[in-house]
């Protein structure tokens, strides 16, 4: 599970009145209690999730795939996956996507949408530029740290 959404959960759980919160997915089980001190969180796997720590170790082996793409960074600045989810280019599967080779973009601009936990995410320009390319599939898997477009 992602951090920060961890964070977000356990700060809800603190200014709410609820005084227990569980979640399960796929990746595990997560549960929060409100104490009189401190909260505790507990975060527990499932068996299922044994076969997703190997892709978990994948991005640290597709790290070293991108030091080559590192260095043809200077061509551009890569932006990257900030979670793990699914990669839409579009709002909505008619929708237009966000943005196509070529497409001016403005610091804040949105680029894609990434769903986790079925959550949509808008992945924001970092930067201004002009895209070069886009390095994500529309409905695709994608890993944190990911790169997803380069823009000049």
């Amino acid at each position: 599970m992602d951090l920060r959404k961890l964070k977000t959960l356990i700060d809800l759980v603190s200014e709410s009145n609820i005084s227990e919160l569980e979640i399960t997915e796929a990746e595990g089980k997560v549960r929060i209690v409100k104490g009189g001190e401190a909260a505790p969180v507990q975060y527990v796997q499932a068996l299922a999730a044994a076969p997703a720590a190997a892709p978990a170790a994948t991005p640290a082996a597709s790290t070293a795939p991108a030091a080559p793409a590192a260095a043809a960074e200077p061509a551009g600045h890569v932006v990257k996956s900030p979670m793990v989810g699914t990669f839409y280019r579009s709002a909505s599967p008619g929708a237009p996507a966000f943005v196509e080779v070529g497409a001016q973009v403005k610091e804040g601009d949105t680029l894609c949408i990434i769903e986790a936990m079925k959550i949509l995410n808008e992945i924001e320009a970092d930067k201004s530029g002009t895209v070069t390319k886009i390095l994500g599939e529309n409905g695709q898997a994608v890993e944190y740290g990911q790169p997803l477009f380069i823009i000049e």
